[in-house]
C-alpha cells in the first residue's frame, strides 16, 4: 500500500488549466510520486513504496502504476532515474541492475502505460531542476542509496556526469565509498569524515559556485558547511519534474531508437544496504 503524506487529493484538471506533471523518482531504496503545478508546487501526494528487489523493468514499472493510481489526474509524466538515461532509454542502472534494463525504453513505456508523454532524465539532474538558482556553476549532488551528480551552468543543464562511477578512495567508487551500506557498516563520525574529503575532491574538479546537497543521506551531515553549500529539500527529486517541460530542455529529450552504445564494463553497484 502506498503512503500518503498530504493526506488530501486535489481534482482533476480542467481543459483550461495549466498542465499537471506527474513526478516521479525511482530510486535504490524508496518509489516516490506526487502530481505538480505548473510552478512545481505538490497538490497531491508525496506517496512512496519500497523498491522491489529485484528491481527488474517490469516489476519496477508495476510498481510505479500502482503507486500512481491513487493520485488523480496528469497530463505529462517527469521520471528521474539512477543511472544513465539517452532519449528516454536506460544505458545503465547500478542501483537496479544495467543487465536488465540496458536500453529499456522507460520513458516509452510509462507514456504507454499511463496514457500520457513521459519524459526520463537522471535522478540527480532532476533534484538539481528543483533546487537550483540558475546563476554561475552550481552543482548538485544526492546522498542516498549510492551517490547522484549533476552539473549546472547559469541554470542550463550539462552533459551527465556518472561520477558515481568513478573512483573517490580507498579503491572505491564514491557510489559504495559514501552510499547508505556504507554509512551503516563505518557510522555516521567516519561516513562524514569521507564525506568532507569527497566535497574537497569534488570542488578541486569543478570549482563550482555552489554545491547543493540532496538525497535522504543529506541528514546525516553533522559538520558546519560554508556559506556556498547547502542541504536541499529530497523532495526536488520529485519537484524537479516540472522542468523537464521547460521550452529550454527540449533538446534533452529527441527522439531516440534503440542505443547502439553499450554499458561501460566497469559499471558497479552500491552494496544493498
Amino acid at each position: 500500500m502506498s503512503q500518503n503524506s498530504s493526506g488530501s487529493r486535489k481534482p482533476p484538471s480542467s481543459k483550461n488549466a495549466s498542465p499537471r506533471t506527474l513526478g516521479i523518482d525511482i530510486g535504490g531504496t524508496r518509489l516516490k510520486a506526487g502530481v505538480l503545478d505548473d510552478q512545481g508546487n505538490m497538490v497531491s501526494g508525496p506517496d512512496r513504496v519500497d523498491t522491489p528487489h529485484p528491481g527488474k523493468p517490469d516489476i519496477i514499472v508495476s510498481s510505479l502504476i500502482e503507486l500512481v493510481r491513487p493520485l488523480g489526474a496528469f497530463d505529462r509524466i517527469s521520471v528521474g532515474f539512477p543511472g544513465v538515461v539517452r532519449g528516454g532509454r536506460i544505458l545503465t542502472a547500478p542501483m537496479l541492475g544495467t543487465p536488465e534494463w540496458h536500453d529499456f525504453p522507460l520513458a516509452a513505456e510509462l507514456a504507454q502505460r499511463l496514457g500520457k508523454p513521459a519524459r526520463v532524465l537522471n535522478d540527480a539532474s532532476v533534484q538539481g531542476l528543483g533546487v537550483i538558482a540558475g546563476q554561475g556553476l552550481e552543482c548538485v549532488i544526492t546522498l542516498g542509496t549510492g551517490f547522484g551528480f549533476a552539473l549546472f551552468q547559469d541554470g542550463l543543464l550539462a552533459p551527465h556526469f556518472e561520477l558515481g562511477q568513478h573512483p573517490a578512495a580507498k579503491g572505491e567508487v564514491y557510489n559504495v565509498y559514501l552510499g547508505n551500506a556504507t554509512l551503516h557498516r563505518i557510522g555516521r563520525k567516519k561516513w562524514n569524515r569521507r564525506l568532507r574529503k569527497a566535497i574537497g575532491f569534488i570542488d578541486t574538479l569543478v570549482t563550482y559556485d555552489t554545491l547543493l546537497i540532496g538525497g535522504g543521506n543529506a541528514s546525516a551531515i553533522d559538520f558546519e558547511l560554508p556559506p556556498n553549500i547547502r542541504i536541499v529539500p529530497n523532495e526536488a527529486g520529485i519537484t524537479g519534474g516540472v522542468r523537464l517541460w521547460a521550452p529550454q530542455m527540449a533538446g534533452v529529450f529527441g527522439q531516440s531508437g534503440p542505443l547502439t552504445r553499450k554499458p561501460p564494463e566497469s559499471v558497479a553497484a552500491a552494496p544493498e544496504s
